[in-house]
């Protein structure tokens, strides 16, 4: 009799989620988009891409693999786009990153946010489940509820709540809780929010979280903790925080300090961070989270996925030695900085740059961890 042993996740060598897009993918898309072929005949396309880079992420030997978000033009407008209540649109501006902007898209609530049950995430998510092999997890990542917040900077308006910000959360809480469940329910057992919220929160701030966003960040630990506490128990729940993820550039920087404490108080189960470059400060934050007593993972992202040169062997095992001395090695797992794609254009990379990051995460971590 076999006995199946359950991969932990975030497993010791990760991945965040998404993934360049081939050229073939993204002229389907425009080709979509100019009304030259069928929704149909995209699927096709996107299908058998995604078929593609799950047999390749396999191959590489990762324990939990991802549609490379191919589905998606945007990292998080098309999920919130997905529920009811939302809607997408076309602003005068792009989000402002270092020396660039972005292209332009956002988000309204246009009525009371709900629970999208033919949301088509999930569709996607059971494609992506239907051909996983056995002994591989199917990873869904979704935006953080935090990031829906109303900011004219980020591009996203309340045109319903007229400033009841209690309502808005109470509503946004009940569909996440209900979309996670249903992610379950078609088989998800991992699941990443990607936030960027705590990120900037800290960019923003020096040392010490400024007043006025501490109700946001309070609000964003009652939104994530009412997620995480009515989640099924064999669901893992982890959050990437990134601070800007586009064409290779970034929005914000600054150490973790400001949001340490914060960022301690959530009821996730491991935590993707930052750490690929000085922007990210030091590893002192992490010694917060260690101390609260939930024994979490904190996956270290110190291999960059902005620029297609390789970082050293001895380099990442130097940060990962020193990470170390501010939270226990077991509680340790490495992957790259972020996702290689957030938006469709993607980072300045190939994908053989891509794959061999992915490679030099899993080899570096193999040698760390013997668990690995």
């Amino acid at each position: 009799m076999t006995v199946a042993i359950k991969t932990k996740f975030p497993n010791r060598f990760d991945e965040v989620g998404s993934l360049l897009r081939p050229a073939r993918l993204k002229q389907a898309r425009a080709d979509y988009e100019a009304h030259k072929i069928t929704v149909d005949e995209l699927r096709n396309v996107e299908n058998e891409e995604i078929k593609r880079i799950v047999k390749k992420q396999v191959e590489l030997g990762l324990k939990d693999v991802t549609d490379g978000e191919f589905r998606r033009s945007w990292w998080h407008l098309d999920f919130f786009a997905g529920l009811k209540g939302v809607q997408y649109f076309v602003p005068e501006h792009g989000f402002i990153f270092h020396g660039e902007e972005t292209r332009k898209g956002g988000v309204k609530f246009t009525g009371k946010i709900e629970y999208n049950p033919n949301h088509p995430f999930f569709d996607g998510f059971k494609f992506l489940n239907s051909i996983v092999p056995d002994g591989v997890t199917a990873k869904q990542t979704i935006p953080s509820p935090d990031v829906f917040f109303p900011n004219k900077g980020a591009e996203v308006y309340d045109d319903y709540y007229k400033g009841d910000f209690e309502a808005l959360l109470n509503d946004e809480i009940e569909a996440y809780k209900q979309t996670v469940q249903h992610f379950y329910d078609l088989g998800c057992r991992y699941l990443q929010i990607d936030d960027t919220s705590w990120g900037m929160w800290a960019s923003f701030s020096n040392g010490t979280l400024k007043p006025e966003l501490k109700l946001l960040a309070e609000a964003a630990v009652k939104a994530i903790n009412a997620i995480a506490d009515s989640k099924p128990d064999d669901l893992t729940l982890t959050m990437h925080v990134c601070k800007g993820n586009y064409d290779s550039t970034w929005a914000g920087a600054g150490a973790y300090d400001p949001v340490a404490d914060y960022l301690a108080q959530l009821h996730i189960d491991g935590y993707f961070l930052e750490y690929d470059d000085e922007r990210s400060g030091g590893f002192e934050p992490l010694k917060k989270i260690a101390d609260n007593g939930r024994g979490q993972r904190v996956v270290i992202g110190l291999v960059t996925t902005k620029k297609p040169e390789l970082e050293t062997e001895q380099l990442l095992k130097e940060r990962i030695n020193k990470a170390s001395q501010f939270i226990p090695l077991n509680n340790l797992c490495l992957s790259p900085q972020c996702g290689f794609a957030s938006t469709e254009e993607g980072n300045r990379l190939t994908e053989e740059d891509q794959w061999n990051k992915l490679r030099l995460v899993i080899k570096v971590a193999k040698s760390v961890w013997k668990d690995a």
